[in-house]
This record gives C-alpha cells, structure tokens and sequence, in this order.
C-alpha cells in the first residue's frame, strides 16, 4: 500500500504556488514546501506546469487539484487578474494526467477552514474567543490581489462550500474618504466594484483620497508596495492612515457579507490578510464590523479568526482533491 501523491497549486494574479500534496493515515494533508512561481514569467499555465515538474525529480502525479483566482466553475476562463487562461476539457491533455480538479481560490481556502481537524491554524482576531460554530455557515474573506469571498455550512458532517464573486458587487461610500476614492474610481472605469479598492492595489487610491483631504495632494505618487511598506511600518502619517482606513473598510465589509450570508462566524485570509495580522485586532476592525444598527449584538456574538496556515490555497485545493476522489492510499 502507498500513498497517493497528487499536484497542488494555488494560483492568483501575481504567483503561482506549487506544492505535492498526500494524505496521512489520520486524514491529514501533508504538503511540500511550495514552489513559488511569477505568473508574468510564463505565457501560459501549461508552460508553468512543466517548469515545476522539471524542478520534481521523479515525481509522477497521480492527479492534481488546482486553486484559482477565477470562476473555476465555467468550462474556460481567464484568471481574473492575470492572462493565463484555462478550460477544463483540454487542461488534462496539457497536464498529462487523468484526474484534475478546478475550484475557485477562496473556494479552496473555505474547504481548507472546514477540513481543519482542530482550530490550531486559526488565530482570534475579535469577538467571542470560542471555537467556530461548528454547523452554522462561516463566512470566508480576505484581500490579496484581488478580494476571495466563500462561505460554507455543513450538511451531515460534511461541508456545503458556496463559491462566490462577491468582490464584484459595487463599492459603497459611507465617509469622506469613500466619496473621493469613488469619485475619482469613477473617472477611469464604468463601474467600479468593491475589489477596486478592497485589495493590494487598491490601497494608492484610499492613500491620494487621504493626501486630497489632507491638503497635500502633491505628495509624491507612491506604489502600492511603498505605501503598505511605510504605513505597516508606521513611518508616515499619511500611509499609517491609508492602513488604518483599509482596516477599517475590510471589517465594514467583512461584517456586511457576514450578514448576507446569515453567518455565525468570519475567517479572515488571504496574502494580505495575513500580512495585515496584527492590525486587524485593532479596535477600529471590530467597531466598524459590528456597526450594522440593530443587528449590532448579533454580530458582536460572531467570533472572528484569521487563518495563519502558510498556504491555505494548497491545503484546501488537496482537501477538496481527496474527499472528492476519496483517495488516500492505493494498493500497488
């Protein structure tokens, strides 16, 4: 008897993560370390592929299970901010494997939050410090390149996981700040969706709103990078108010989406999540979650974690790859 063995990947608008995925005898996904790879680097998926193939000597995938920052439901799609294109019927010829399996990034995550066998990945970030409710729906958010939303309920002891684009819906002002980043998203695009702002580069827009408000709209145009780097950093007024603002959105958000989806509980995820660990347990996070008017001591009872697993994505996409094939072991 030997293990399975199978391809992870988690692929979002900047990198490509790699990993070799197997389970153990007690159910749990063990990865690799990850092979991190730029999606500019490489026209296609396919030529990623084999790139990491090339750099795994003698490894022979018996499947794969990919994670992607899309809607992964659809026969064909591009990734939603980055060129490299899939479509399910011709992806297994190109992998050369039998079994592959397609589900959004936050999709993957969500199965990983609901596959953890303990709570030992997740850290308190506000509200009650008890476990998540065990068979209410959890809500499953994060910013990165772009925003990931799932959610999921378990049904029979397995977990109901619902996929979603809800970071396309519309961005909703409520202060000063919003207004302007509206106004001026509003100049460049048709519509402007709440990913526009709620994301890695979404902070230069809430930073020029600030500096505007400020009466220094000279400031010196920074990149986004600069401007997370200096306001985590705390080195800049101007930045730190940029951090604190976005903070302060994403727990508005966060505690919006608990509401539509009827939760009882919210994990936080996502790169730039994690990055932003420590300022999301600041009390401007939590405030703004549970402003909702009358539904204000529901959302105080939610407890509130933040995933601190290295790589969710690929932890969740094997997840979903083994109880989906039921595969752990093969008899050779």
């Amino acid at each position: 008897m030997t293990k399975t063995e199978i391809a992870v990947a988690d692929i979002g608008g900047t990198n490509a993560r790699f990993a070799r995925a197997s389970m153990r005898d007690d159910g749990e996904i063990e990865l690799s370390e990850p092979t991190v790879l730029g999606t500019k680097d490489f026209a296609t998926f396919a030529d990623a592929w084999r790139g990491f193939l090339g750099s795994q000597i003698g490894f022979e995938p018996q499947g794969a299970s990919l994670a992607l920052a899309g809607p992964a439901s659809q026969g064909s799609f591009k990734l939603t901010n980055a060129n490299w294109e899939f479509n399910a019927v011709t992806l297994l010829d190109k992998m050369d494997l039998t079994r592959v399996s397609l589900l959004n990034d936050f999709e993957a995550v969500a199965h990983a939050v609901a596959g953890l066998a303990s709570e030992h990945h997740l850290d308190h970030i506000a509200g009650p410090n008890d476990p998540l409710p065990r068979d209410d729906t959890i809500t499953v958010i994060g910013p990165g390149t772009g925003l990931g939303i799932a959610h999921f309920r378990r049904y029979k002891g397995q977990p109901l996981i619902q996929a979603t684009e809800g970071s396309h819906i519309g961005f909703a002002p409520v202060d000063e700040v919003d207004d302007l980043v509206l106004s001026t998203l509003r100049k460049q695009h048709d519509r402007v969706s709440l990913e526009r702002v709620i994301s890695g580069e979404g902070i230069r827009h809430i930073h020029s709103a600030i500096t505007v408000i400020e009466g220094k709209p000279n400031t010196r145009p920074r990149s986004a990078l600069e401007i997370w780097q200096s306001g985590m950093r705390g080195e800049d007024p101007l930045t730190a108010r940029a951090i604190a603002h976005f903070v302060k959105t994403l727990g508005r958000v966060s505690g919006d989406y608990a509401l539509a989806h009827g939760s009882s509980g919210v994990v936080m995820a996502g790169g730039l999540g994690l990055r932003l660990h420590k300022h999301l347990k600041a009390q401007e996070f939590h405030t703004a979650f549970v402003n909702k008017g009358r539904y204000r001591a529901m959302m105080e009872a939610m407890p509130i974690k933040l995933i601190i697993h290295p790589q969710p994505g690929m932890l969740g996409a094997a997840t979903a790859f083994f109880s989906q094939n039921q595969l752990g072991h093969t008899n050779q």
